[in-house]
């Protein structure tokens, strides 16, 4: 699986933990930085993750912040993307299966390099499952999408 990874400055001592389990994992990175802590505003590199899920060139994307929650919030207003913050293994492996999310958001504040590994192996082995109920609700969720161009 093609993955695109983005930080902020406060994401970023968290950026090689996710680069290097996916690699591990097999997935191809596209690393679309930052590459030091020097400070940036965490809704461009969202952006450029979200346009790299959405353009084709990732299939999923994990964007680190400080609490993920700035990166979650930017990557939701793009049209076409599911995102979520998580910081446990049943979410990240349970918003892929039942809300087909396609971008994981990490608060490297939060989540140490052990608990990274966890995350991102079980974000990138889950799969939509498909169920009607499932497909039903991301039905609404992309009308609203629709709605908003």
């Amino acid at each position: 699986m093609h993955v695109a990874v983005a930080c902020d400055h406060a994401g970023f001592p968290g950026k090689e933990a996710v680069c290097r389990r996916l690699r591990a994992l097999g997935h191809d990175v596209l690393d679309l930085g930052v590459h030091s802590t020097d400070p940036v505003d965490y809704p461009d590199i969202a952006a450029a993750a979200c346009a790299a899920v959405r353009d084709g060139r990732a299939e999923r994307a994990v964007i680190l912040c400080g609490s993920g929650a700035g990166a979650a919030i930017v990557a939701n207003k793009h049209a076409g993307i599911r995102a979520a913050v998580c910081h446990d293994t049943y979410s990240a492996h349970q918003v892929v299966e039942h809300d087909d999310v396609n971008v994981l958001c990490l608060g490297a504040r939060v989540v140490g390099p052990a608990l990274i590994d966890e995350l991102v192996g079980a974000f990138t082995a889950a799969r939509f499952s498909g169920e009607e109920r499932h497909a039903r609700r991301l039905e609404k969720i992309d009308a609203l999408d629709r709605g908003r161009g």
